[in-house]
């Protein structure tokens, strides 16, 4: 009896043993036990399924060659915009200016008493003394023969005007014309075979459009920054009687004015102007650019005339908000008149509100002078308004607009 119990014993010891050696075998090596089941029993199904080795965490997965194939074996999320392609069409066409002039000064004596300061702020004493100063800026090349715009607050009172081209090469520039009332001005350098920009006048901006602005900030030549397009339309008071502002968020600095503003194809949408700054030459992402279609006209005509040439009515206006005209369209308000000019020789008066040129809405005082300043001097005019609440109709003979005088 005592035998059997011990053998009882023996095989519980060894079936225990086998159980533990093959959950041990099954956990460490399962792909031996699906090995031995499919002997044992051919034809049954592993119940456990292949694992892929896991990769190694030394190993750093490699992104994919962008330039090895088309963009169309390139998964549509791993395609990166670039504009390198709209950036090599126009970067060329962008030169760097310097204007220099000499500038006459004399010592300033400031008076140590506050009473005396008040009644004579400066005393210019000594003798004059002459210096050399040098404004930098930026311009494009409009055409292959060597035409170039910038602004007029880069070249003026320049008594020498030195253009660096995009290859290197120092050339001096004349002075074709300038517009004070623009801000734009045409050079001519003597070269032929240039790079040119393609100008978008056809095409005008959107907001939201992404922009580019290229030119030498700070002397760095063939700078290039990115934005969008804020706003369309910017009156800025005492900068320019007709321009509406390209508003852009891409970073406009000192040395930029007269660069290229362009779209994302590489086409020129504006001249870099502006920029709004609480503190002066730094940048806070509001840029200011002349649109194309404006420098486009300047240049038609600076080049035909030597200057520009506008049609003139001789009125001073202020908006009217079509809440106020009683009318339900908006207006403007006469403000003033100029003595023996048009709108004077035509009886128009301060205090008139005037509702129709020839006959279509005048929308606000920048659209109606634009309007007048894109007619030729002679060109009879019909007016519509009220004057005390009476309707009226009067015709003017547009004069040439007086040219705005500035200083060097």
């Amino acid at each position: 009896m005592k035998n059997f119990y011990r053998f009882c014993v023996f095989v519980a010891q060894f079936i225990t043993l086998g159980l533990a050696a093959a959950f041990l075998v099954s956990v460490i090596s399962p792909r031996f036990v699906d090995r031995v089941r499919q002997v044992v029993m051919p034809g049954s199904e592993s119940a456990v399924p292949a694992v892929a080795p896991a990769p190694s965490p030394t190993v750093t997965q490699s992104a994919p060659d962008h330039h090895a194939g088309s963009p169309e074996n390139v998964p549509e999320d791993l395609i990166t915009a670039s504009y390198s392609t709209a950036v090599s069409r126009a970067a060329p066409a962008v030169v760097s200016i310097a204007a220099n002039k000499v500038v006459s000064t004399r010592q300033v004596l400031v008076p140590s008493n506050p009473m005396l300061q008040r009644m004579f702020p400066g005393i210019q004493v000594g003798p004059t003394t002459t210096r050399r100063q040098q404004s930098l800026g930026s311009g494009v090349i409009v055409s292959a023969g060597g035409y170039v715009v910038t602004n007029n607050h880069v070249i003026q009172g320049a008594e020498e005007i030195e253009v660096v081209l995009y290859d290197g090469r120092v050339m001096r520039a004349s002075i074709v014309g300038t517009d004070a009332e623009s801000d734009l001005a045409v050079l001519k350098i003597d070269a032929e075979n240039l790079p040119s920009v393609a100008i978008a006048d056809k095409t005008p901006p959107n907001v939201g459009d992404v922009v580019l602005a290229i030119g030498n900030p700070f002397g760095l030549s063939r700078t290039v920054t990115m934005g969008i397009v804020s706003a369309l339309g910017r009156q800025l008071p005492g900068v320019s009687v007709y321009e509406d502002f390209i508003q852009t968020d891409a970073a406009i600095n000192e040395g930029n004015s007269g660069g290229a503003l362009i779209n994302a194809y590489g086409e020129l949408v504006g001249i870099n102007s502006n920029i709004f700054s609480p503190v002066a030459g730094t940048n806070t992402g509001i840029g200011f650019a002349i649109p194309v279609g404006t420098a486009k006209a300047v240049l038609d005509q600076i080049v035909a005339h030597g200057r520009v040439i506008r049609g003139w009515l001789g009125a001073e206006y202020v908006d009217v908000p079509a809440a106020q005209t009683g009318t339900g369209a908006p207006a403007v308000l006469v403000r003033g008149v100029y003595d023996k000019g048009p709108a004077a020789q035509a009886g128009l008066q301060a205090g008139d509100v005037l509702l129709t040129l020839d006959g279509q809405p005048i929308v606000n005082q920048l659209e109606l002078r634009n309007r007048e300043a894109a007619m030729a001097p002679g060109t009879k005019v019909e007016l519509g308004g009220a004057r005390n609440g009476t309707p009226f109709k009067i015709t003017a003979v547009l004069q040439e607009r007086p040219q705005r005088q500035t200083s060097g």
